[in-house]
């Protein structure tokens, strides 16, 4: 067998540590599916059972996805350090991420969507909000995710490291999606791109996913560029300002030559805002994700 198949040497308990791990991220999901109930004061099972609320389940579905992003970066942080420390860890850096998590989103709904009662038009049905609400929690959990691994150590400063420098980013992301409100009411005789989401515009809702995820993946490869200082807190904090704001420009750029290079002779932000074309945005969302993952895994390789 070991001529076939050569393994790494594990240590003898570590499946004691998987295993803590996992139920502890089990009942994080169990917590994360309780919140998404009492936010919105409705049954998850009536929504998804038998009301089949198809744009609820992608709401959970994102907040979901994105809980299990941040735990990610946590589990088999603390092998090797007692199985007490393990799962006194695994509790505190998984309550974090969910609470950073529900600050991402509630920043997004009351910041930026702030013309929309998001969780009213999820309860509507509307897939386009529900698409967005989802994007734009997954792409705060990529960054958090990043973020929690850039930090070393489970200590005080590894905590105020991981929340200043997600504050930070996610000011970023919102900003960025400022900035594609502003393209959308320019192109659109000052109509409204929340008024669009709102009517159920899948197209935009589809094409902007893809600008918060892709900025999101994008912003995430500033961790391979910045050496963590536990005691740098203004250092932490402007490094990852600073190198956020050059690697979203920089996407937005690569993006913006993509789009033209691979829509040639397609009107492509006529195709989605007017005549609400989802496969050109489809492309987009594709375009916008995929140049993200190529400059993240380019930095990636050469700060390794």
């Amino acid at each position: 067998m070991d001529t076939l198949v050569k393994l790494v040497p594990l240590a003898h308990d570590l499946w004691v540590y998987v295993a803590i791990d996992v139920a502890l991220a089990l009942v994080l999901l169990l917590v994360m599916k309780w919140l998404s109930r009492s936010r919105a004061k409705i049954s998850v099972s009536d929504e998804l059972g038998v009301k089949d609320n198809f744009a609820f389940g992608i709401s959970v579905a994102g907040g979901m996805l994105s809980l299990c992003l941040v735990l990610s970066s946590v589990v088999g942080r603390h092998v090797g350090q007692g199985y007490e420390g393990a799962a006194l860890g695994m509790v505190v850096f998984g309550f974090v991420g969910i609470l950073l998590v529900k600050i991402g989103r509630f920043a997004h709904d009351k910041i930026v969507l702030d013309d929309i009662e998001t969780y009213q038009k999820i309860g509507e049905r509307n897939v386009s909000i529900a698409l967005v609400d989802a994007a734009s929690v997954v792409s705060s959990a990529i960054i958090l995710r990043s973020i929690m691994v850039w930090v070393d150590g489970t200590d005080m400063n590894a905590v105020i490291a991981i929340v200043s420098g997600f504050l930070v980013v996610l000011a970023i992301l919102l900003l960025m999606t400022r900035l594609f409100e502003i393209r959308y009411a320019l192109q659109n005789q000052n109509h409204s791109f929340q008024s669009a989401l709102d009517v159920g515009q899948m197209a935009l809702a589809l094409q902007h996913a893809g600008n918060l995820l892709g900025t999101a993946i994008v912003v995430s490869s500033a961790g391979a560029l910045l050496v963590y200082s536990p005691e740098g807190y203004v250092s932490n904090v402007t490094g990852w300002l600073i190198t956020s704001v050059l690697l979203s420009l920089l996407l937005w750029f690569l993006v913006a030559i993509s789009k033209r290079t691979v829509l040639n002779g397609i009107n492509y932000q006529k195709e989605v805002d007017e005549q609400h074309n989802v496969g050109v945005a489809a492309v987009e969302f594709t375009l916008s994700i995929g140049i993200a993952l190529i400059v993240s895994g380019v930095l990636s390789s050469t700060a390794g």
